[in-house]
């Protein structure tokens, strides 16, 4: 019966994994799912029903849904599977900031960090402000990631694929799950450049926003600036909000922290962001860590000072913490953080031009929070120990 369904419906092959013959339905929309119904001898409305208890119910077994005929559930427990990631890690920071390491079906790793009230940022004139309100997850998209930007710990694991559609709904599912809260703010800012794997990361949000409760203007995706995805999200006019992770409006200087850069110099990325921001109507956030000399000086706040009157915008301004992990070489050594005085001098300087301003606290930082960190720690903690076993090994055969 499976394999007549395949025939007509060839590109599920392609997008979804296939396990033993079977068709894994986390990851698909309410109109995949009600094609599929429809593909097995069943009526529409059953694709709907299985939408609901896969992303509302959060059921993980066909043998919950209760509301759904059991001749059904037969079928589809012949002819299908409910995937999940594995927890094998969570960590609580004294801060209440909770990091989530993930184990995926293939043996790969991903992290998630899941921000409590009031300590995504330090910002005391804006508690009041509906972002220190929510419950936010920070989420990955790709398992390590290629761009290599020198302040990241997930760019020294280089790039090992994109994570599914599945993959990045179930990283939602499995916190809920473990922590009983609902998530009321979600960040696509974790491992990987989301827009390197834009239509995975575009299907999720179809399925939050449709089926998970979670509104397109609580979602964030965050880039490093890549101009084609900017301007397809624009056309788009896809409603979740954008952030760009900037750090310089110096092309020499983001040039030596984002590699990228050299294709997409900051003229074009800010006219990009400027054709987003008429079109979607939603004013982006511009990311911005300080490093010591490097970014923080007074022409750097006239920089950003122009570049808010040109494009409405908020600025989120990032403590560096150095990434003890980070295999990069020179210009990692020379990154240092600014100084906690100057930082509140700079960020001033911002209010005082009436900028939306932000500061991003230093939440999870004894836990290991910055993506990817948790990753390669563990990938180091195993690689001695099987380095251990062998050794152990040797021994006993001498």
């Amino acid at each position: 019966m499976f394999n007549i369904f395949l025939q007509p419906y060839q590109p599920f092959i392609k997008l979804y994994p296939l396990e033993m013959n079977k068709l894994n339905l986390k990851g698909l929309t309410l109109q995949e799912l009600e094609n599929y119904a429809l593909s097995i001898g069943e009526k529409k409305f059953r694709g709907k029903q299985l939408f609901d208890w896969l992303y509302n119910k959060e059921a993980t077994s066909f043998a919950e849904m209760s509301s759904i005929a059991k001749p059904f559930r037969d079928k589809l427990t012949e002819n299908c599977i409910i995937n999940s990631i594995e927890v094998i890690d969570i960590r609580e920071s004294s801060d209440g900031t909770k990091k989530f390491l993930f184990e995926l079906e293939d043996g790969k790793r991903i992290e998630s960090v899941l921000i409590p009230p009031r300590t995504a940022f330090e910002n005391p004139w804006a508690r009041e402000e509906e972002d220190q309100k929510r419950l936010t997850l920070c989420v990955s998209t790709q398992v390590g990631c290629p761009l290599d930007c020198k302040f990241c710990a997930t760019g020294s694991m280089g790039f090992l694929r994109n994570l599914t559609t599945g993959e990045i709904i179930d990283q939602i599912l499995q916190v809920k799950k473990y922590t009983g809260k609902r998530i009321s703010n979600l960040v696509y800012m974790g491992m990987g450049e989301p827009l390197l794997n834009y239509d995975r990361v575009m299907k999720s949000i179809e399925i939050i926003t449709t089926g998970m409760n979670i509104a397109a203007r609580r979602i964030t995706v965050s880039t490093v600036g890549l101009v084609p995805e900017i301007r397809r999200m624009a056309e788009e006019n896809r409603k979740n909000k954008l952030a760009i992770s900037l750090h310089s409006l110096d092309d020499n200087i983001r040039t030596q922290l984002l590699p990228i850069a050299k294709k997409y110099g900051i003229e074009e990325l800010i006219n990009t962001v400027y054709y987003y921001y008429k079109k979607v109507k939603r004013r982006p956030t511009f990311e911005y860590i300080l490093f010591d000399g490097l970014n923080d000086r007074s022409k750097d706040v006239q920089n950003l000072i122009k570049l808010s009157r040109r494009i409405p915008c908020k600025i989120n301004i990032i403590p560096y913490h150095k990434v003890k992990s980070t295999q990069h070489l020179m210009i990692n050594s020379m990154l240092r953080p600014t100084p906690k005085d100057r930082i509140e001098r700079f960020v001033q300087k911002l209010r005082d031009a009436h900028i939306s301003v932000f500061v991003r606290s230093s939440a999870g930082e004894d836990i290991d929070a910055a993506c990817g960190q948790l990753v390669i720690k563990e990938e180091r903690r195993k690689l001695k120990r099987n380095a251990s076993i062998v050794k152990h090994s040797k021994v006993e055969i001498e």
